[in-house]
Protein backbone atom coordinates (compact mmCIF):
# COMPACT_ATOMS: atom_id res chain seq x y z
CA UNK A 1 0.00 0.00 0.00
CA UNK A 2 1.37 3.48 -1.44
CA UNK A 3 0.96 6.06 2.40
CA UNK A 4 -0.32 9.40 1.75
CA UNK A 5 2.31 11.78 2.18
CA UNK A 6 1.05 13.32 5.34
CA UNK A 7 1.58 9.60 6.69
CA UNK A 8 5.00 9.24 5.75
CA UNK A 9 5.98 12.84 7.24
CA UNK A 10 5.44 11.14 10.51
CA UNK A 11 8.60 9.40 11.82
CA UNK A 12 7.94 6.55 14.79
CA UNK A 13 10.94 7.80 17.55
CA UNK A 14 12.40 5.56 19.86
CA UNK A 15 13.90 7.24 23.01
CA UNK A 16 15.80 6.13 25.15
CA UNK A 17 12.95 5.69 27.80
CA UNK A 18 10.87 4.34 25.59
CA UNK A 19 13.68 1.23 24.47
CA UNK A 20 14.06 0.77 28.11
CA UNK A 21 10.45 0.01 28.31
CA UNK A 22 10.60 -2.35 25.00
CA UNK A 23 13.24 -4.31 26.21
CA UNK A 24 11.70 -5.26 29.31
CA UNK A 25 8.53 -5.75 27.64
CA UNK A 26 10.20 -8.57 25.71
CA UNK A 27 12.86 -9.66 28.30
CA UNK A 28 16.54 -8.53 27.91
CA UNK A 29 18.00 -12.85 26.97
CA UNK A 30 15.12 -12.86 24.65
CA UNK A 31 15.73 -9.46 22.99
CA UNK A 32 19.32 -10.22 22.73
CA UNK A 33 18.89 -14.13 21.34
CA UNK A 34 16.44 -12.37 18.75
CA UNK A 35 18.90 -10.17 17.79
CA UNK A 36 21.52 -12.89 17.39
CA UNK A 37 18.69 -14.53 14.90
CA UNK A 38 18.38 -11.17 13.18
CA UNK A 39 22.03 -10.94 12.23
CA UNK A 40 22.67 -14.58 11.68
CA UNK A 41 19.66 -13.35 8.92
CA UNK A 42 21.49 -10.46 7.42
CA UNK A 43 24.86 -12.25 7.65
CA UNK A 44 23.46 -15.10 5.16
CA UNK A 45 22.22 -12.55 2.95
CA UNK A 46 25.53 -10.86 3.10
CA UNK A 47 26.22 -10.13 -0.68
CA UNK A 48 22.69 -8.37 -1.34
CA UNK A 49 23.53 -5.31 0.81
CA UNK A 50 25.52 -2.30 0.20
CA UNK A 51 29.01 -2.55 2.00
CA UNK A 52 31.70 0.13 3.20
CA UNK A 53 34.09 0.68 6.18
CA UNK A 54 32.70 3.40 8.39
CA UNK A 55 33.09 7.19 7.66
CA UNK A 56 34.80 8.53 10.78
CA UNK A 57 36.23 11.56 12.10
CA UNK A 58 39.07 11.12 14.10
CA UNK A 59 40.61 13.55 17.11
CA UNK A 60 43.23 12.91 19.50
CA UNK A 61 40.82 12.10 22.20
CA UNK A 62 38.36 9.94 20.09
CA UNK A 63 36.18 9.28 16.96
CA UNK A 64 32.35 9.98 15.50
CA UNK A 65 31.26 7.71 13.24
CA UNK A 66 28.74 7.24 10.11
CA UNK A 67 28.12 3.68 9.45
CA UNK A 68 25.80 3.24 6.44
CA UNK A 69 24.07 -0.05 4.39
CA UNK A 70 20.88 -0.91 2.34
CA UNK A 71 19.81 -4.30 1.30
CA UNK A 72 18.04 -2.56 -1.64
CA UNK A 73 14.69 -2.08 -0.22
CA UNK A 74 15.66 -0.60 3.30
CA UNK A 75 18.25 2.02 4.20
CA UNK A 76 19.95 2.24 7.82
CA UNK A 77 22.77 4.15 9.08
CA UNK A 78 24.12 4.82 12.51
CA UNK A 79 26.19 7.65 14.00
CA UNK A 80 28.56 6.91 16.66
CA UNK A 81 31.22 8.17 18.68
CA UNK A 82 33.87 6.75 20.77
CA UNK A 83 35.36 8.80 23.28
CA UNK A 84 37.48 6.19 25.88
CA UNK A 85 38.47 9.54 28.08
CA UNK A 86 34.67 10.88 28.48
CA UNK A 87 34.19 7.90 31.40
CA UNK A 88 37.20 10.15 33.34
CA UNK A 89 34.76 12.92 32.83
CA UNK A 90 31.21 11.19 34.17
CA UNK A 91 29.79 10.73 30.28
CA UNK A 92 29.77 7.61 28.41
CA UNK A 93 32.23 6.58 26.12
CA UNK A 94 30.02 5.46 23.13
CA UNK A 95 26.77 6.73 22.17
CA UNK A 96 24.79 6.09 19.14
CA UNK A 97 21.75 7.11 17.58
CA UNK A 98 20.39 5.14 14.09
CA UNK A 99 18.12 5.68 11.10
CA UNK A 100 16.21 3.25 8.98
CA UNK A 101 14.83 4.78 5.83
CA UNK A 102 12.84 3.20 2.64
CA UNK A 103 14.42 2.98 -0.39
CA UNK A 104 11.94 3.54 -2.92
CA UNK A 105 10.48 6.88 -1.08
CA UNK A 106 13.79 8.14 0.24
CA UNK A 107 11.87 8.94 3.49
CA UNK A 108 12.73 7.37 6.76
CA UNK A 109 10.69 4.91 8.52
CA UNK A 110 12.23 5.06 12.22
CA UNK A 111 14.37 7.46 14.61
CA UNK A 112 16.33 5.44 17.61
CA UNK A 113 18.13 5.62 19.75
CA UNK A 114 21.55 3.29 20.19
CA UNK A 115 23.55 3.81 22.59
CA UNK A 116 21.63 1.18 24.62
CA UNK A 117 21.00 -0.61 21.30
CA UNK A 118 24.50 -0.85 20.20
CA UNK A 119 25.46 -2.23 23.20
CA UNK A 120 22.87 -5.16 23.01
CA UNK A 121 23.61 -5.83 19.80
CA UNK A 122 26.98 -5.92 20.34
CA UNK A 123 26.63 -8.86 22.67
CA UNK A 124 24.56 -10.42 20.25
CA UNK A 125 27.24 -10.72 17.51
CA UNK A 126 30.20 -11.59 20.08
CA UNK A 127 27.33 -14.39 21.16
CA UNK A 128 26.66 -15.27 17.24
CA UNK A 129 30.62 -15.74 16.56
CA UNK A 130 31.01 -17.95 20.06
CA UNK A 131 27.61 -19.89 18.60
CA UNK A 132 29.62 -20.89 15.27
CA UNK A 133 33.60 -20.73 16.17
CA UNK A 134 33.61 -21.79 19.65
CA UNK A 135 34.06 -25.74 21.31
CA UNK A 136 30.35 -27.13 20.99
CA UNK A 137 31.35 -28.45 24.53
CA UNK A 138 32.07 -24.61 25.76
CA UNK A 139 30.99 -23.84 29.32
CA UNK A 140 33.12 -21.41 30.78
CA UNK A 141 33.82 -17.57 29.60
CA UNK A 142 36.38 -14.95 31.08
CA UNK A 143 35.31 -11.38 30.58
CA UNK A 144 38.09 -9.19 30.52
CA UNK A 145 37.15 -5.85 31.11
CA UNK A 146 34.00 -5.02 33.44
CA UNK A 147 33.03 -1.93 32.00
CA UNK A 148 29.51 -0.82 30.06
CA UNK A 149 29.50 -4.00 27.59
CA UNK A 150 30.45 -6.39 29.79
CA UNK A 151 26.89 -7.71 31.33
CA UNK A 152 25.82 -7.59 27.73
CA UNK A 153 28.36 -10.05 26.34
CA UNK A 154 27.77 -12.68 29.45
CA UNK A 155 23.79 -12.12 29.14
CA UNK A 156 24.30 -12.93 25.05
CA UNK A 157 26.55 -15.49 25.32
CA UNK A 158 24.92 -16.99 27.96
CA UNK A 159 20.98 -16.87 25.90
CA UNK A 160 22.78 -18.04 22.60
CA UNK A 161 25.10 -20.36 23.92
CA UNK A 162 23.91 -21.45 27.43
CA UNK A 163 27.39 -20.63 28.79
CA UNK A 164 26.93 -19.33 32.64
CA UNK A 165 30.05 -19.69 34.22
CA UNK A 166 31.80 -16.31 34.16
CA UNK A 167 35.14 -15.56 35.38
CA UNK A 168 35.49 -11.27 35.48
CA UNK A 169 38.79 -9.46 35.51
CA UNK A 170 39.19 -5.57 35.26
CA UNK A 171 42.01 -3.61 35.91
CA UNK A 172 39.73 -1.45 38.07
CA UNK A 173 38.17 -3.61 40.89
CA UNK A 174 35.21 -1.27 41.06
CA UNK A 175 34.50 -1.74 37.50
CA UNK A 176 34.39 -5.92 38.44
CA UNK A 177 32.36 -5.08 41.75
CA UNK A 178 29.94 -3.31 39.39
CA UNK A 179 29.76 -6.05 36.52
CA UNK A 180 29.14 -8.86 39.28
CA UNK A 181 26.48 -6.86 40.91
CA UNK A 182 24.54 -6.21 38.18
CA UNK A 183 24.92 -10.50 36.65
CA UNK A 184 24.13 -11.49 40.56
CA UNK A 185 20.57 -12.49 40.43
CA UNK A 186 20.18 -13.90 36.31
CA UNK A 187 21.88 -17.10 36.46
CA UNK A 188 25.06 -17.25 36.60
CA UNK A 189 28.07 -18.24 38.17
CA UNK A 190 30.37 -15.63 38.71
CA UNK A 191 34.08 -15.72 40.32
CA UNK A 192 35.62 -12.03 40.75
CA UNK A 193 39.19 -12.33 39.19
CA UNK A 194 41.96 -10.19 40.87
CA UNK A 195 44.71 -11.11 37.69
CA UNK A 196 43.56 -11.49 33.95
CA UNK A 197 46.05 -14.99 34.44
CA UNK A 198 43.25 -16.38 36.72
CA UNK A 199 40.25 -15.12 34.73
CA UNK A 200 41.60 -17.10 31.84
CA UNK A 201 42.52 -20.11 33.42
CA UNK A 202 40.20 -22.80 32.43
CA UNK A 203 38.17 -20.69 30.19
CA UNK A 204 36.96 -22.14 26.85
CA UNK A 205 35.97 -18.28 25.84
CA UNK A 206 38.01 -15.15 26.34
CA UNK A 207 35.83 -11.94 25.52
CA UNK A 208 38.45 -9.27 26.12
CA UNK A 209 36.34 -6.01 25.82
CA UNK A 210 38.55 -2.86 27.26
CA UNK A 211 38.16 0.68 26.35
CA UNK A 212 41.77 1.92 25.79
CA UNK A 213 42.80 4.14 22.76
CA UNK A 214 45.69 2.84 22.28
CA UNK A 215 47.99 -0.67 20.95
CA UNK A 216 47.77 -2.41 24.53
CA UNK A 217 48.70 -5.83 25.34
CA UNK A 218 45.60 -6.90 27.41
CA UNK A 219 46.46 -10.76 26.45
CA UNK A 220 50.21 -12.15 26.19
CA UNK A 221 50.36 -15.54 23.90
CA UNK A 222 51.76 -17.62 26.46
CA UNK A 223 48.16 -16.89 28.49
CA UNK A 224 46.18 -18.16 25.75
CA UNK A 225 46.28 -21.90 25.62
CA UNK A 226 45.04 -24.37 22.63
CA UNK A 227 40.82 -24.64 22.11
CA UNK A 228 39.91 -21.11 23.38
CA UNK A 229 37.70 -18.88 21.22
CA UNK A 230 38.72 -15.26 21.77
CA UNK A 231 35.89 -12.63 20.99
CA UNK A 232 38.53 -9.23 20.82
CA UNK A 233 35.99 -6.45 20.37
CA UNK A 234 37.82 -3.76 22.16
CA UNK A 235 39.97 -2.95 19.61
CA UNK A 236 37.72 -0.91 16.93
CA UNK A 237 39.81 1.51 15.21
CA UNK A 238 43.16 2.34 13.93
CA UNK A 239 46.17 2.16 16.42
CA UNK A 240 43.73 0.14 18.92
CA UNK A 241 44.38 -3.27 19.85
CA UNK A 242 44.29 -5.65 23.08
CA UNK A 243 46.21 -8.71 21.80
CA UNK A 244 49.59 -9.55 21.31
CA UNK A 245 50.36 -9.98 17.44
CA UNK A 246 51.80 -13.56 18.27
CA UNK A 247 48.06 -14.62 19.39
CA UNK A 248 46.83 -13.20 15.73
CA UNK A 249 49.52 -15.24 13.99
CA UNK A 250 48.78 -18.58 15.60
CA UNK A 251 45.21 -18.10 15.37
CA UNK A 252 42.31 -18.82 12.91
CA UNK A 253 41.12 -15.45 12.11
CA UNK A 254 37.56 -14.32 11.26
CA UNK A 255 36.06 -10.96 10.78
CA UNK A 256 33.30 -9.09 9.64
CA UNK A 257 34.41 -6.76 6.57
CA UNK A 258 38.09 -7.35 5.99
CA UNK A 259 38.27 -3.65 4.13
CA UNK A 260 36.92 -2.04 7.74
CA UNK A 261 38.65 -4.65 10.40
CA UNK A 262 42.16 -4.72 8.36
CA UNK A 263 41.98 -0.88 9.55
CA UNK A 264 40.85 -1.10 12.95
CA UNK A 265 41.06 -4.59 14.46
CA UNK A 266 43.81 -6.58 15.92
CA UNK A 267 45.01 -7.54 12.42
CA UNK A 268 46.11 -4.32 11.52
CA UNK A 269 49.16 -5.24 13.84
CA UNK A 270 49.53 -8.14 11.06
CA UNK A 271 50.56 -8.04 7.03
CA UNK A 272 48.16 -6.62 4.88
CA UNK A 273 47.39 -10.36 3.30
CA UNK A 274 47.34 -12.03 6.62
CA UNK A 275 44.59 -14.83 5.80
CA UNK A 276 41.12 -13.86 7.68
CA UNK A 277 37.83 -15.56 7.32
CA UNK A 278 34.92 -13.45 6.94
CA UNK A 279 31.94 -14.92 9.34
CA UNK A 280 29.04 -14.68 6.84
CA UNK A 281 30.94 -17.41 5.03
CA UNK A 282 30.45 -19.48 8.15
CA UNK A 283 26.75 -19.10 8.81
CA UNK A 284 25.97 -19.98 5.26
CA UNK A 285 27.94 -23.25 5.40
CA UNK A 286 30.22 -21.89 2.65
CA UNK A 287 33.56 -22.32 4.74
CA UNK A 288 34.23 -23.92 8.15
CA UNK A 289 34.51 -22.45 11.31
CA UNK A 290 36.25 -24.18 13.85
CA UNK A 291 38.03 -27.37 12.68
CA UNK A 292 39.98 -29.07 15.25
CA UNK A 293 39.43 -29.08 19.17
CA UNK A 294 43.11 -27.50 19.86
CA UNK A 295 42.28 -25.00 17.31
CA UNK A 296 42.25 -21.15 18.73
CA UNK A 297 39.37 -19.46 17.05
CA UNK A 298 39.63 -15.85 16.77
CA UNK A 299 36.65 -13.46 16.00
CA UNK A 300 38.27 -9.73 15.71
CA UNK A 301 35.00 -7.68 16.09
CA UNK A 302 34.89 -4.25 15.11
CA UNK A 303 31.27 -4.20 14.43
CA UNK A 304 29.80 -3.04 11.01
CA UNK A 305 27.05 -1.50 9.46
CA UNK A 306 25.00 -4.51 8.90
CA UNK A 307 24.55 -5.56 12.67
CA UNK A 308 22.74 -2.20 12.94
CA UNK A 309 20.57 -2.12 10.39
CA UNK A 310 19.43 -5.93 11.53
CA UNK A 311 19.11 -4.08 15.30
CA UNK A 312 17.12 -1.05 13.83
CA UNK A 313 15.09 -3.31 11.84
CA UNK A 314 14.16 -5.38 14.64
CA UNK A 315 13.09 -2.39 16.59
CA UNK A 316 11.13 -1.36 13.78
CA UNK A 317 9.24 -4.79 13.72
CA UNK A 318 9.00 -4.93 17.26
CA UNK A 319 7.01 -1.88 18.31
CA UNK A 320 4.11 -2.00 16.03
CA UNK A 321 0.90 -1.66 17.50
CA UNK A 322 2.66 -1.05 21.26
CA UNK A 323 3.01 2.54 22.91
CA UNK A 324 7.35 1.88 22.62
CA UNK A 325 7.25 4.65 20.41
CA UNK A 326 6.09 8.68 19.42
CA UNK A 327 5.63 9.72 15.75
CA UNK A 328 7.49 12.79 15.52
CA UNK A 329 6.78 15.74 12.75
CA UNK A 330 10.39 15.23 11.05
CA UNK A 331 9.64 15.60 7.64
CA UNK A 332 8.45 18.40 6.05
CA UNK A 333 4.91 18.20 4.13
CA UNK A 334 3.79 20.97 1.68
CA UNK A 335 0.29 20.27 0.29
CA UNK A 336 2.28 20.65 -3.33
CA UNK A 337 5.25 19.07 -3.36
CA UNK A 338 6.98 21.68 -5.60
CA UNK A 339 5.74 24.45 -3.17
CA UNK A 340 7.91 24.08 -0.13
CA UNK A 341 8.38 28.11 0.09
CA UNK A 342 4.47 28.47 0.15
CA UNK A 343 4.19 26.40 3.28
CA UNK A 344 6.62 28.53 5.05
CA UNK A 345 5.35 32.01 4.28
CA UNK A 346 1.49 30.58 4.84
CA UNK A 347 2.73 29.54 8.27
CA UNK A 348 3.64 33.21 9.62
Amino acid sequence: MTLKASHLAMVPFVSVDNMMRLIHSIGIETFMADLAREIEHDFARWELFDKTPRLGSHSDVGVIELMPTSDGELYGFKYVNGHPKNMKEGLQTVTAFGVLADVYTGYPILFSEMTVLTALRTGAMSAVATKHLASPDAKTMAMIGNGAQSEFQCLAIKAVCGINDIRLYDIDPEATKKCAANLADLGFTITSCTTPEEAIQGADVITVATADKDMQTILTDNMVGAGVHINAIGGDCPGKTELHRDIVARSTVFVEYPPQTRIEGEIQQMPEDHPVTELWQVITGATPGRTSASEVTLFDGVGFAIEDFSALRYVHKQIKDTPFYVDIDLIADPDDPRDLFGMIKRAG
